[in-house]
């Protein structure tokens, strides 16, 4: 559908800029477009390379299972459905501690994996389950302690003060991870038991790690 829909604004800004006789306009915004979308995919794969190799580097030193271990209670309570022990744990820890620092693109890569892997733990892949709606709302809302991106942003803008922003971001995303952490739990009620992993499969799993 996705698809369908930017195929027809696409249509849509073509038509409308031939009428309104901004063709050169037109050509040279997509020459531009084009090449930022080429920059900022380059810089982007730097990052995920980075970051993905340092969670490789972790995850078999240990470091991730020791955080995932700490946080298990609330991980235990957020994502019931994954099994002890499973990498989804681990992945899922490190986005947010990335997220956690403001560290918008590094966590990426980090984000993509435990998408991966709790996709690995789902018995209907065309469906998400309830641990992956938590995981997405986590990573969207999640707490900015220091939202080093945007400081950086401010402070190249020429910003006087670029940290002023960061008790209000404090609030925003505390309120945000509230409400979307209820909401989630909320309306998992709702369909529980339609999209978690089935039992033999997180036994597999469990039996598979250990």
């Amino acid at each position: 559908m996705l698809n369908y829909i930017w195929f027809a604004m696409l249509i849509a800004g073509l038509v409308v800029g031939i009428m309104n006789g901004r063709v050169d306009q037109l050509t040279q915004a997509v020459v531009d477009s084009s090449k930022n979308a080429v920059d900022i995919s380059i810089g982007l794969l730097g990052i995920m390379c980075l970051w993905t190799g340092l969670m490789e580097v972790a995850e078999k030193s240990g470091i991730v299972g020791g955080i995932a271990k700490a946080v298990r209670p609330v991980m235990k309570f957020l994502f019931p459905g994954i099994p002890k022990g499973h990498p989804a744990g681990g992945a899922i820890v490190m986005n947010l501690v990335a997220n956690f620092l403001g560290l918008g693109n590094a966590a990426t890569p980090l984000g993509i994996k435990a998408m991966n892997e709790l996709q690995k733990l789902n018995p209907s892949k065309d469906t998400a389950t309830n641990e992956m709606s938590m995981f997405l709302v986590l990573n969207t809302s999640c707490i900015q302690f220091i939202p080093a991106t945007i400081i950086a942003l401010r402070s190249a803008a020429g910003s006087k003060n670029p940290t002023e922003i960061i008790g209000t971001i404090w609030v925003a995303s505390v309120s945000a991870s509230i409400a979307g952490i209820l909401s989630a739990k909320i309306l998992s009620s709702f369909f529980k038991g339609k999209s978690q992993p089935k039992k033999g499969l997180k036994n597999k799993t469990v039996r598979r790690i250990a």
